[in-house]
């Protein structure tokens, strides 16, 4: 049967339904940071259901998905071109194919969720299914992309908290849910849809009344360190020696309070490989004192190179050593990485050829007086499942990284809030020393309880927050929303088959 709204639709021209559902999915853009405006994210999704219930084929709901989701991208993943211009000779004219093509390579999987709704019947509960099943797809396929998902729009959300429970791809279908009762309350289906609203509302207050928990008077006292050096001068000999020496002095920078128990520098912190570092760790330790001190480093083995996290103990010794395992496509190694160097494209973070190796996988690195902890390096941070795949449920989560590749418009503070929603996932603290900002001691429900603001030179000292329990998403991961997902689109899938043969019949 086809609807007014189908109806409605049938009377528009593809193109201007298209244009009109990537306004929306632009909309929908605005819950990322830095804006946050979760409430007119949900607006804008609203209208990407509105759009696809007036289409009555499977292609026309393809193309409004696909338009959706590359307006969407647009502004979402708009600090994509941020990374090309540091140095604009040799990268710069990659920008604008970068964030065009990304916006349409990752709408596609919105237009095959729209497609493949329809094609079930364009149920409410089937889009909702869909479109979480192809932020699902996104973050695992091809490496993963998880960065912007649906779900990141509720993270400046109370509602945030139930991540605890559901994880990222909860919040995803939570935030569909809510934008389709908002299509729905204006309909004649208004009373069925009320409850969802509702819902949201209590899960709204009950995340607004959970009490972070306060770190105890003893708790380990950590210095985060935050050079501020842009990327285009963190290579230079001369500019490097000179952020180093700064790390240096902050790291031995007498508070008139107690010395910190563990100081922490952002990723690709020392200017020379660990096997030439032996003087500069040596520096590190004298300015640290007593304290441990981790670091971003870059090592090289036989013809493998690295982008690892050390611990620097007393005498400069490395007491412990992380190599990043997750690594970014054509960031830091190119696929047929050494047939493309020939042709004189390289990766944005590597020299030559295939780039940085992966190191075995998720390690815990111990830290003396605090317990173990989770090193993350970068856009490791960003991925849940890697944090779920910790041999051991650590002490905390200890995130190094180089935002200076993100500029500073909303890279940076993404990369940030994804940091808070895996300390939200977790139930852990959350200690991150990023190059240029934002440093921050994120607690186990993802407030900011100290930080370095964005393009800030300076330390922070801030008490560990206590652990929470394990969280239910820490045991079971995203391996429960799958089973929703594919349940859902199974039993529409089935009841649709069934329904087509007794009407052949």
């Amino acid at each position: 049967m086809i609807t007014a709204a189908q109806r409605w639709g049938q009377g528009q021209s593809t193109r201007r339904l298209m244009a009109l559902a990537a306004a929306s999915g632009a909309v929908a853009a605005t819950g990322q940071a830095p804006l946050n405006l979760w409430p007119l994210a949900l607006i804008g999704l609203a209208g990407l259901f509105a759009l696809f219930g007036m289409a009555p084929g499977r292609r026309r709901a393809g193309w409004i998905g696909w338009a959706g989701g590359t307006g969407y991208f647009l502004l979402a993943l708009s600090w994509i071109i941020e990374p090309f211009l540091v140095d604009v000779a040799r990268h710069g004219w990659m920008a604008p194919f970068a964030l065009v093509f990304l916006a349409g390579g990752l709408a596609l999987f919105w237009g095959l969720a729209f497609g493949l709704a329809r094609a079930l019947g364009g149920h409410t509960l089937v889009w909702i299914a869909a479109l979480t099943g192809a932020e699902a797809l996104r973050s695992y396929v091809f490496t993963g992309f998880p960065w912007a998902l649906i779900g990141h729009g509720l993270i400046a959300a109370p509602a945030v908290q139930v991540a605890a429970h559901v994880g990222a791809l909860g919040l995803t279908f939570v935030a569909l849910s809510v934008a389709a009762a908002l299509v729905h309350l204006a309909g004649p289906r208004w009373l069925a849809a009320l409850p969802v609203p509702g819902l949201f509302a209590a899960l709204l207050y009950w995340g607004a009344v959970q009490v972070p928990p306060e770190p105890a008077t003893d708790a380990p006292l950590i210095r985060l360190v935050q050079p501020n050096a842009p990327q285009n001068e963190k290579w230079n000999p001369e500019r490097a020696s000179f952020f180093f020496r700064r790390q240096l002095d902050y790291t031995a920078a007498d508070t008139g309070t107690a010395p910190p128990d563990l100081v922490v520098w952002p990723e690709t912190a020392v200017p020379v490989w660990l096997s030439y570092a032996e003087d500069a760790l040596a520096a590190v330790a004298d300015a640290a004192g007593t304290a441990p001190v981790v670091l971003g480093i870059q090592r090289e083995d036989g013809l493998r190179i690295y982008n690892s996290a050390i611990r620097v103990d007393a005498g400069g010794q490395v007491g412990a050593l992380y190599d990043k395992h997750h690594l970014v496509p054509f960031g830091e190694y190119m696929p047929f990485g050494d047939w493309l160097a020939r042709m004189g494209i390289h990766g944005l973070a590597a020299n030559e050829g295939q780039g940085y190796s992966p190191g075995p996988g998720a390690r815990l690195m111990d830290l003396p007086g605090i317990g173990p902890a989770l090193p993350l390096i970068c856009y490791e941070a960003v991925f849940a499942q890697d944090v779920n795949a910790a041999p051991a449920r650590p002490r905390l989560l200890l995130q190094i990284t180089n935002d200076a590749w993100f500029g500073r418009v909303s890279g940076p503070y993404q990369h940030l809030a994804q940091a808070r929603l895996r300390a939200v996932e977790q139930g852990l603290p959350m200690v991150r020393s990023a190059n240029t900002g934002v440093s921050a001691m994120i607690g186990p429900r993802g407030e900011v309880r100290a930080q370095i603001a964005l393009g800030q030179a300076g330390f922070v000292d801030a008490l560990l927050p206590p652990a929470l329990p394990p969280t239910v998403y820490a045991k079971t991961g995203d391996w429960p929303m799958a089973a929703l997902i594919v349940a859902i689109l199974a039993a529409f899938g089935l009841a649709r088959a069934i329904r087509g043969r007794s009407i052949r019949h």
